[in-house]
């Protein structure tokens, strides 16, 4: 099958949309499906407003719809709402075009930390876009039933996997004063960060990752240790080196750094929201409380070869198997011809 994925999320970018694709797009390939990408690259791009690192194109609908056309794919999947998602629609639309989408992000609750725009105007938005679509994927079950209830359709379960071999235990020879409590992630007003490093915690908070919020919270929280962004082994020894891993995003729709940390073998700790609630399903692989504090403590007690264990179920073959069967599902040619 040949596949067209179109997203405003790419390389340089790092963030869970972007290692999704990457390793989705892996996964297709090895299955046998041609897999082409429009992404930012080739196009005039600007920075996004209060978040320059993202680069958003711009007078790219003419360049969209001739691509489209010219690569004719079998199953077209819009990944992004932005400019390039957007055109991408609108031309689907014109031509009758079946296509997928996807809800990556808790886009409304992003909007409203920022700008506080109202959560009703930003879903009526968000229902718009993705209405046309044969199949809108959502990762968890819980982001599921919160947008069916905001009256979404035709919703589709495409989790997310991890690389085990990458992130996996090792030693642990960290010169910071233990316990080391760890962030991986986007470094942004709506991922809540300074929820945990106001905790009165022992030892050591780390941050990893890059964004817009960063100076701001290296002034404010002087005393926590800012690593920046980390890749590969980098990152993977950030993770395994940690003694448990704090997640207070409450917008997440799912945490792939969850999963890379609970397969290093460092317990999560995080609040019982979306997200979290689905991915933390074995009270032995982390603590859920809506005490951050309480939760980062009593992760300290969790056996690091049961966390290991539990996030060794998370698989890039079943979760590209499941996209696989979305877009066949959308494909205007007969399942048959897959």
């Amino acid at each position: 099958m040949r596949v067209l994925i179109v997203t405003d999320a790419w390389a340089p970018q790092v963030n869970g949309v972007v290692v999704t694709l990457e390793h989705t797009i892996a996964g297709l390939r090895a299955f046998g499906h041609d897999v082409q990408v429009v992404s930012p690259q080739g196009f005039r791009t600007i920075p996004m407003p209060s978040y320059p690192e993202i680069r958003l194109a711009v007078g790219a609908g003419a360049e969209v719809a001739r691509r489209i056309d010219a690569i004719a794919p079998d199953a077209l999947h819009i990944a992004t709402e932005g400019p390039l998602g957007a055109a991408a629609r609108a031309h689907a639309l014109r031509t009758h075009r079946p296509f997928t989408t996807a809800y990556h992000t808790q886009f409304p609750e992003y909007v409203h930390a920022r700008i506080r725009m109202p959560l009703a105007l930003t879903y009526a938005w968000l229902r718009r876009f993705h209405g046309p679509a044969d199949v809108v994927m959502v990762g968890t079950p819980a982001v599921r039933d919160r947008l069916a209830a905001r009256g979404f359709t035709n919703l589709g379960l495409w989790s997310r996997g991890v690389d085990t071999t990458l992130f996996r235990p090792g030693p642990r020879t960290l010169d910071l004063p233990r316990p080391v409590f760890l962030y991986v992630g986007r470094v942004a007003v709506e991922k809540s960060i300074d929820a945990f490093l106001r905790l009165d915690l022992p030892g050591s908070r780390v941050v990893v990752g890059d964004g817009p919020a960063r100076a701001d919270l290296q002034r404010r929280f002087p005393d926590a240790h800012f690593a920046g962004m980390q890749h590969g082994e980098a990152l993977a020894r950030w993770y395994r080196e940690a003694d448990a891993f704090v997640f207070p995003s409450r917008t997440d729709t799912f945490g792939l750094v969850l999963i890379e940390a609970m397969a290093s073998g460092t317990p999560v700790a995080a609040y019982p929201v979306t997200g979290p609630r689905d991915v933390v399903t074995d009270p032995r692989a982390g603590v859920l409380d809506d005490d951050l504090r309480v939760a980062a403590l009593a992760a300290l007690d969790c056996d690091r070869v049961r966390v290991r264990e539990f996030a060794l179920r998370y698989s890039w073959e079943a979760a590209t198997r499941q996209f696989e069967r979305h877009m066949t599902r959308a494909s205007p040619l007969p399942a048959a011809a897959d």
